[in-house]
């Protein structure tokens, strides 16, 4: 018996636009226009500042275009922002984050106000210093921390104990370590000795303290931990506290 035949598509036929596409809460469309965080986009909304196609709107979750709603804030209308990228060289003892409860100082007690909505690109750890990047654009930031990017990491290394050539070896090899396997692109030993090392390692993941625990693995502890470079991006001479804005990465130039 034959079968029903499905009528064919006209390929010349234009898709249906899906009329949800691109629609996100509202709190987050702020945060995309590099107008807020999603916190203080939320707060803003809910203490009615801001309207959508001149409309007072109170819910943080309303789903909307950022790129085609007219949303204002304070009756102005909230635009666009270009892609921005920061340096900032993270002092030891600061939290990358937005506030700690345990009133610890965070990232952003040591930027100006101008730059509290930007987000930061990874992390670093407490106790580790060096370069860290912020950014307002979401975009770039998923860009750099894509491991498929494989975009390096370098990172000065101050290790107790001699690590050698063999341990250099072990760690681009790789470790398992509760169920991941760690691994550095290169090693670099600098200088080495019964009583301590000084290594330069590169990275192409972002995984979490990995550098402390791969060390860790080989029976070293890490003494100083201090990042040097992030893709295209240097810390240079920017002292501890201090920041400075760059160009976005150069595969993200056009949004701006």
């Amino acid at each position: 018996m034959a079968q029903a035949r499905r009528p064919r598509k006209n390929p010349t036929q234009p898709k249906e636009r899906n009329p949800h596409s691109g629609r996100v809460p509202l709190e987050r469309a702020l945060s995309k226009l590099g107008y807020a965080s999603r916190t203080e986009a939320r707060a803003l909304i809910e203490s009615g500042r801001v309207k959508v196609h001149g409309s007072l709107e109170k819910n943080p979750l309303r789903l909307v275009n950022p790129d085609t709603a007219h949303i204002e804030v304070d009756q102005e209308k909230a635009l666009k922002e270009s892609s921005r990228i920061l340096l900032f060289h993270k002092p030891k003892g600061v939290l990358t984050t937005k506030r700690d409860p345990e009133g610890r100082p965070v990232i952003y007690d040591l930027l100006p106000p101008e730059f509290h909505h930007f987000h930061p690109v990874g992390r670093l750890d407490q106790h580790t210093t060096g370069l860290l990047l912020l950014t307002n654009d979401t975009k770039i930031s998923s860009f750099l921390t894509d491991p498929k990017n494989e975009v390096p990491r370098t990172y000065l290394v101050l290790a107790k104990g001699l690590v050698g050539e063999e341990d250099a070896s072990r760690m681009v090899e790789g470790v398992e370590d509760q169920g991941e396997h760690l691994s550095a692109k290169k090693v670099l030993i600098r200088k080495a000795s019964g009583k301590e090392s000084f290594l330069e390692l590169e990275l192409t993941e972002g995984k979490n303290r990995e550098i402390r625990r791969l060390l860790k693995a080989l029976g070293h502890e890490v003494k100083t931990l201090k990042r040097i470079s992030f893709g295209p991006y240097r810390l240079s001479d920017l002292q501890a506290g201090e920041w400075r804005e760059d160009a976005p990465p150069p595969l993200l130039k056009s949004r701006s």
